[in-house]
């Protein structure tokens, strides 16, 4: 019966999926914990005021010249998008990734799955999760099995669990498409819909698929305002699903509204701006500490993705890109 039991699970092993082969799951070892730097090309794409677009592979050269050990890319124009990479096109750029000893960490697709809800008769999220499928066809032909995907945003007028049962729809839909080849979809903390780290672990057992994982990122939790405590327990409640992690620094510039007939000033929600890493509101020494304490094994990517602090110049970007990689150095 014994020898039979250590078949089974040598054969269910063997039958696992690739991508799940591939996603290590934290281990709960301090010591499997290690700091491997990806920088996420959103970060050079030209989106924020005055900083620089490169293309792609203008990107990588970067990558490489800053001293980063994998790159994330965003899947979409002006960057990686199916519509401009056939299959030549594919080989290509994996050829070019490969000759610069870059690991190519995965795909950041950009998903609603909520858009056009309140307009019926639209298959929206069969849309969206058809697009996903997609990617995964894109990155499984460069060598990842990874895709960074969003929920969606909340509208307005819609019933909550309506929206919410729309997200599970689609990503289960995007998760089958994916499993195809062999990609693993990793769910950003970003859009509304599940937001909370309660609400996306209990969104990640309800969909229940071994390749729906989370990437969960510390600024989105410091911006609900949750403390340094709340943030580490969100970390240990995320651990069964936790494959990656996205960082950026901000701080907080105040807002205020001048009400004529008072003399006076209205607050109005901040907004925040990019800084160094370290320098900010964010407390990632110990979003950090805690994972190494889980035995996280994923990447720790990076992303510019906010106006700047010193400016949009590529030498103050550049700047700001090789400070995370020091900054990652006391871990």
């Amino acid at each position: 019966m014994k020898t039979k039991l250590i078949f089974c699970l040598l054969i269910s092993i063997f039958l696992l999926p690739e991508n799940l082969l591939a996603q290590k799951l934290p281990s709960g070892n301090p010591k499997d914990f290690k700091v491997k730097t990806c920088l996420h090309s959103v970060s050079y794409m030209g989106i924020w005021r005055e900083q620089p677009q490169l293309t792609v592979d203008q990107f990588l050269l970067k990558a490489k010249e800053l001293g980063y050990q994998g790159v994330m890319i965003a899947a979409k124009r002006p960057h990686l998008s199916p519509h401009d990479y056939d299959k030549a096109a594919r080989i290509k750029l994996k050829a070019k990734i490969d000759s610069l000893g870059l690991t190519l960490v995965g795909l950041a697709g950009y998903t609603d799955f909520t858009a056009g809800i309140d307009k019926p008769g639209i298959p929206n999220a069969e849309i969206q999760a058809a697009w996903v499928g997609e990617l995964a066809e894109l990155a499984s032909d460069l060598g990842t099995k990874v895709v960074r995907v969003f929920t969606g945003y909340e509208r307005p007028g819609v019933p909550y669990d309506k929206q919410y049962a729309e997200v599970v729809s689609g990503l289960k839909m995007a998760g089958k498409l994916a499993a195809k080849f062999g990609v693993t979809l990793v769910v950003q903390n970003h859009h509304d819909i599940a937001l909370h780290h309660d609400a996306m672990y209990w969104m990640l057992k309800e969909i229940n698929m071994p390749n729906v994982l989370a990437g969960w990122d510390a600024w989105s939790p410091a911006l609900e305002g949750l403390s340094s405590e709340e943030m580490r327990q969100s970390i240990l409640k995320m651990k069964p699903f936790l494959v990656q992690t996205i960082a950026a620094d901000y701080v907080r510039h105040p807002r205020f509204s001048y009400v004529n007939e008072l003399t006076n000033y209205s607050a109005q929600q901040p907004v925040m701006r990019a800084t160094q890493m370290g320098k900010g509101i964010i407390d990632y020494k110990t979003w950090f500490n805690t994972l190494k304490e889980i035995g996280y094994q994923g990447w720790v990517i990076y992303e510019m993705c906010e106006v700047l602090e010193g400016g949009g110049s590529m030498e103050n970007m550049d700047l700001t890109a090789k400070a995370f990689l020091d900054y990652m150095k006391q871990f």
